[in-house]
């Protein structure tokens, strides 16, 4: 999706709400894509803010780009998990000097 590798409605029945919408945005700018470089995850980690819930994060190196990428997931009850919220940073923008 987010690298082009596989079609952003492969996580349709992954995602609910606005999740969906999100993924749909991202993947149409092909955000982790680099020229002959596939995707790597460097680090990720979680917290559980409440039980059914993780928050989920990803360092993921493509080419000589790093960035970050969270995503809330919620246990259904159909017991399945399903993503509910998506972001992906990226280099931040330069400081302005203060004056």
């Amino acid at each position: 999706m987010l690298s082009g590798q596989r079609p952003v409605h492969w996580m349709l029945r992954h995602t609910v709400g606005q999740a969906y919408d999100e993924l749909a945005r991202l993947a149409a700018r092909l955000p982790l894509r680099a020229r002959g470089t596939r995707p790597v995850v460097r680090d990720i980690g979680h917290c559980e803010p409440r039980p059914g819930a993780l928050e989920v994060f990803a360092r993921i190196a493509a080419g000589d780009q790093l960035r970050a990428l969270a995503f809330r997931l919620e246990r259904d009850r159909d017991l399945r998990w399903r993503c509910t919220a998506v972001e992906l940073g990226g280099p931040r923008p330069p400081r302005r000097r203060e004056a």
